[in-house]
């Protein structure tokens, strides 16, 4: 018996001292290995888009290798960029996820033309459809993720090619420009001292909207508490800004978030939601530029909706609420990867 538990524990110390198992490098592994070929640039690809008046480049990114979960991200504005939605980088590979930042064209870092017939919905919704084939993009696998004006662009998208879809996350946006420059009125106006509101309309009145003044009051008494409630704002989001695109900004959208006055101005798809047949998920937060029961309504007018609501957050709830954000943002696409 002795004899027996000797050599029962020299075995267990012979095995403990040995080196464990070396590991798979990470770059091997399924999610690492996307395929690419010749030079590496960290997933980087300028994809040529056609347009009425000639051929220019998209910027995007490519994060892993999912054949099931692809999901594409499109950004606000219009002509922002994608660095506010860096913030996805921190949560979706660890649930193995393939997704894609992009720059629209005419973002800081897609080419950016000057002529103002390009900056029309229909055309952008073009530019998502070939941006689509280059990567590969189909509906087995293709959510399409868009915030702000991004959520106008995700909208129109799916209500013309929705065939290609998977599944559909509107976030932070209405579906009608009318009702959100209602709600800006309204109900948020309402909230601002008397005296900076009169100031506000002031200027903008005059068209001064380039005096710092203008800025300086909205950042004060609106973005600080509509855009994002963040104490220091995350240094992706102030990147993003500083990266702005004012002339094309301006035209669609206005010279600010405060209402809507460009020519989305009159933007209304409310009657058209019930055509939508894809799971869809709509994203609001309670400080938000939107109304969060329009983003709510939303979700009970398309054919398979769900709707998160972010208690904490703004315009910019992957931030100012990320959790609650990302984990319902997360479930959802799982689900909808699981068929339920």
């Amino acid at each position: 018996m002795r004899i027996f538990v000797f050599f029962l524990l020299f075995t267990i110390v012979l095995y403990s001292c040995q080196a464990p198992a070396e590991k798979q490098p990470l770059a091997a592994t399924s999610y690492f290995n996307t395929g690419d070929t010749g030079v590496q640039m960290g997933g980087i690809k300028m994809i040529p888009v056609q347009t009425p008046v000639g051929t220019f480049k998209v910027w995007t990114k490519r994060f892993g290798n999912n054949p099931t979960i692809k999901v594409l991200l499109l950004h606000g504005g219009p002509a922002a960029t994608h660095e506010y939605m860096e913030c996805f980088e921190s949560f979706f590979p660890e649930q193995g996820f393939e997704f894609y930042e992009y720059d629209q064209l005419g973002s800081y870092y897609s080419d950016q033309p000057t002529d103002s017939s390009l900056w029309t919905t229909e055309r952008f919704v073009e530019e998502v459809e070939q941006v689509r084939k280059a990567l590969n993009l189909d509906k087995s696998n293709f959510y399409l993720l868009g915030h702000s004006w991004g959520g106008i662009l995700a909208l129109e998208y799916a209500l013309k090619y929705q065939d290609n879809l998977k599944g559909l996350i509107i976030s932070n946006m209405m579906s009608s420009a009318p009702d959100y420059g209602k709600y800006a009125d309204s109900v948020l106006a309402k909230q601002m001292d008397p005296k900076v509101l009169d100031t506000i309309h002031k200027l903008e009145a005059s068209k001064k909207t380039n005096d710092p003044k203008y800025m300086e009051l909205l950042g004060t008494n609106y973005y600080n508490k509509h855009i994002c409630r963040l104490a220091e704002w995350p240094e992706p989001l102030n990147r993003s800004f500083k990266h702005l695109n004012e002339t094309i900004y301006t035209m669609m959208q206005g010279p600010s978030e405060f209402g809507i006055s460009g020519r989305l101005a009159k933007w209304d798809r409310k009657a058209d939601l019930p055509k939508i047949k894809v799971p869809t998920l709509t994203i609001g937060g309670q400080f938000d530029t939107m109304d969060p029961e329009h983003m709510k309504w939303m979700s009970t007018q398309v054919q398979k909706g769900t709707y998160l609501y972010c208690p904490n957050g703004s315009h910019m709830s992957m931030a100012d609420d990320q959790q609650t954000y990302m984990t319902g943002l997360i479930k959802f696409i799982k689900d909808v990867d699981a068929g339920k």
